[in-house]
């Protein structure tokens, strides 16, 4: 198993903070970092970075990748071009994670300039058909609802940029089985990592791959401090702006729906239902039980740090460390890197 360590756009680092981290990541024997994505700095610009910061302590650099990027923000073409350049500066060892992420809400395709009548599965599907090959070498012929290429091909070969599909539901999960590199989750109990691997494979039986050609890899968020009240607010702050639904959306969709399948129901129900009677987030922070914080991510010490990580990593094949600071500052962050590096 890959052991990794990802690094969130809102942690608010300067350049050379994020490239002195790459090669913190490297001396600690970290195999590769990852970064998510938003509209903050353009993670394919911190990847590259990453990759030459960390070659100046290991040979060519160790691996970046992004998990995940939401498609609505970019087009195929763009895309292709960009992860193909940086595969060409890290050498070959760029991973790109793309996402529907909140494609399903009328809110997020008005905001872009989408197609209403666009749906995450049936777009993430095309996307698939038509990045992966362009990242391939291939000259792409396709129009959809969501793409259309007639006749485009990179300028030249890239090296290989794997595609791996944000997965939560089981309808995405058998797509990245058919049509991904791989399937990236995020806040899976071990439980779920299981029983999406198997869904992940059933899907590419049905497409006549090897299911072990399908790589599977998830954030696991890891907040240290002494101090656990405080490790265990940042983390719970952190989960709660995915575990809630928002005011109108259907729960049964994107991470609201994903935790309702982990067992949560009634409790978020709960949490929502003091949200819409005015309770505050500290109130929400305060109520939000630790049971259910602590199945899909760790919070405290650092001597536990590591066992609890390792825990939630079984089945994985690329586990990373998604540091959550407990405090400002890029000690807090080095913390949770340091207690959860690699063993030899």
């Amino acid at each position: 198993m890959e052991i990794a360590v990802g690094l969130d756009q809102g942690l608010g680092l300067s350049w050379d903070e994020h490239r002195e981290l790459a090669r913190h990541a490297a001396r600690l024997g970290y195999q590769s970092v990852w970064t998510n994505a938003g509209m903050g700095r353009d993670p394919l610009h911190v990847c590259a970075q990453w990759s030459v910061a960390s070659a100046e302590v290991v040979p060519g650099g160790i691996g970046t990748g992004i998990s995940v990027l939401p498609v609505g923000q970019w087009s195929v073409p763009a895309l292709a071009a960009s992860a193909a350049a940086v595969g060409e500066i890290s050498g070959g060892k760029f991973v790109l994670g793309i996402g529907s992420g909140a494609l399903h809400t009328p809110f997020y395709r008005r905001s872009l300039g989408l197609r209403d009548d666009l749906r995450p599965l049936g777009t993430m599907r095309e996307w698939l058909e038509t990045l992966r090959p362009l990242l391939a070498g291939q000259t792409v012929e396709h129009e959809g609802k969501a793409v259309t290429l007639h006749g485009f091909a990179l300028a030249s070969a890239p090296n290989r940029v794997p595609v791996i599909l944000g997965a939560l539901g089981p309808k995405m999960l058998a797509l990245a089985g058919q049509a991904a590199d791989g399937a990236s989750f995020n806040w899976c109990t071990p439980e779920q990592v299981a029983a999406n691997r198997e869904v992940v494979a059933q899907g590419a039986r049905a497409a006549g791959r090897d299911p072990g050609e399908v790589t599977m890899t998830e954030y696991i968020r890891i907040c240290v401090d002494d101090d656990v009240d405080a490790a265990r607010r940042a983390l719970v702050e952190a989960l709660i702006g995915y575990a809630l639904a928002w005011p109108g959306v259907n729960k049964e969709l994107g991470y609201r729906g994903h935790f309702g399948r982990m067992g949560f129901d009634e409790v978020l129900t709960d949490l929502e239902n003091r949200r819409d009677q005015g309770a505050s987030q500290d109130e929400l922070i305060d109520a939000f039980p630790d049971e259910l914080a602590t199945q899909v991510g760790y919070f405290g010490p650092a001597s536990g740090a590591g066992a609890a990580f390792r825990r939630m990593a079984e089945g994985l094949d690329s586990a990373i460390v998604r540091v959550v600071p407990a405090r400002p500052g890029v000690d807090a962050v080095t913390a949770v890197m340091d207690a959860c590096r690699p063993t030899p």
